[in-house]
């Protein structure tokens, strides 16, 4: 029996990616485990590993192809032993046609699905299991639970292995014969996404202000509308507070030289160069460790309290940006801080993360201080209850016991959401970071 894979989830919100590259063709032979393919998502570019072992019979979505939704028939493999022709024109003959009609009729979604045999995922984040109970679901049939309400656990599945696919769910939602969702987990809820924003104004409204020829139109790219929709998102739902301070560098940078300095040797390099933000990574996860009360998410039914600190860094990539986490930061060493976000940086910029290297965490750090800016407040990214914006360090007049002196200072920005992280409450955690950055060698011990 031929074998259908499906374009995988690579994440638990992904609906749908670009099939960048295929590293298999037509009669190649491959084995569990084989790197098939390169989808491209919003911010990174995954590989594919094969589940099954076979024949490639059949590519059906060519390389290139952008917009392919998750769950959709991208490559048919024939079974050991099995036919490769006979496989590529029965294996590709119902599927495809089901997909063509649901592009061609978008709005038919709400209505149940045909009862098609879903096709096998060719990578686990395809398919996940509820709890340890054997039930296995698609994405886009537990989203649908999801918004209507419903225990997934209680709609049988009429997939490869009884997995639950969407015909199910929509089939269960028109007969009202599943259970309601029991209460949602902290965790679950405080991914859960908002409504949908209003929009903005139509490009034929916005058109209509210039003229024709003085302007050229540029297509929004995957990662643009995703920036676009979460921040949107952050600042309809996110009642946003800011506290500012100002904190002196001297003593950090001086710490930073020498610790520099005394770096081993490794491969005719040092071991490791530490950067100002490295060791505000570590000012910030430390300082949510003694204010643990800060160190939370915003559910609507429960306070979500971490127990350490993972810390994301917003990194500038072409065309917008993301944030990789450092996690546990505040049980790590300052090297191993430097060594893992220059890795983390480099395979950001290369668009090579992994949905778990940028996804979650517990706060953010935005240091803009290299392009020279002085001052800014950054947008908090859910579930995050907080984001410090770091400004440029620059060489200011103080007044110290009555007289004028010379200090390198920056000023930073810490944005709070204010459901869950007061006004007293980001003072007392800005109030810990200072005295980290003001008095280094606390990070040292």
């Amino acid at each position: 029996m031929p074998i259908n894979i499906t374009m995988p989830a690579l994440s638990p919100t992904m609906e749908e990616g670009n099939l960048a590259k295929w590293l298999v063709k037509e009669g190649d032979t491959v084995k569990s485990g084989d790197v098939i393919a390169e989808i491209e998502t919003d911010k990174a570019t995954m590989e594919v590993e094969a589940v099954d072992e076979g024949v490639v019979a059949k590519i059906v979505v060519a390389a290139g192809t952008e917009g392919v939704k998750v769950n959709s028939l991208i490559a048919i493999l024939a079974a050991d032993g099995e036919d490769v022709s006979a496989a590529a024109s029965s294996g590709g003959s119902a599927a495809p046609k089901a997909e063509a009609k649901a592009a061609e009729a978008p709005k038919e979604a709400e209505k149940p699905a045909a009862a098609a045999p879903a096709p096998v995922a060719a990578a686990p984040a395809a398919a996940q299991n509820h709890g340890g109970s054997g039930l296995f679901s698609s994405p886009l049939a537990r989203r649908i639970a999801k918004d209507a309400g419903l225990d997934i656990k209680s709609v049988a599945g009429s997939g490869p292995h009884g997995r639950v696919v969407k015909g199910d769910v929509e089939k269960a939602i028109a007969s009202g014969g599943a259970k309601p969702a029991a209460a949602t987990a902290p965790a679950a809820a405080g991914s859960a996404a908002p409504a949908a924003a209003p929009k903005g104004m139509s490009e034929e409204a916005v058109l209509k202000l210039f003229e024709a020829g003085s302007y050229e139109l540029v297509p929004h790219d995957g990662m643009r509308k995703t920036i676009a929709k979460r921040l949107q998102e952050s600042k309809q739902t996110i009642p946003h507070f800011y506290v500012s301070v100002d904190v002196e560098l001297d003593a950090l940078l001086a710490l930073r030289a020498q610790i520099n300095g005394s770096a081993p040797e490794k491969d005719g390099k040092p071991a490791y160069k530490l950067s100002v933000n490295d060791m505000v990574i570590k000012a910030m996860a430390l300082a949510l460790r003694d204010v643990p009360d800060a160190n939370v998410s915003w559910t609507d039914t429960n306070m979500v309290k971490h127990k350490h600190a993972d810390v994301g860094v917003a990194v500038s990539i072409p065309g917008g940006l993301i944030t990789p986490i450092i996690r546990s930061a505040e049980l790590k060493s300052l090297s191993a801080i430097s060594n893992e976000m220059k890795d983390l940086g480099k395979r950001a910029k290369e668009r090579k993360l992994k949905p778990e290297e940028y996804q979650g965490g517990t706060t953010a750090v935005s240091n803009m201080g290299m392009m020279g800016v002085k001052n800014f407040a950054a947008v908090v990214n859910p579930p995050h209850a907080t984001i410090l914006a770091v400004g440029a360090g620059e060489e200011r007049v103080v007044v110290k016991k009555g007289q004028m002196v010379i200090v390198n200072a920056m000023t930073v920005t810490l944005s709070t959401d204010h459901r869950c992280v007061d006004g007293a409450l980001g003072a007392e955690l800005l109030g810990a970071f200072k005295r980290y950055i003001e008095s280094p060698m606390g990070m040292l011990v």
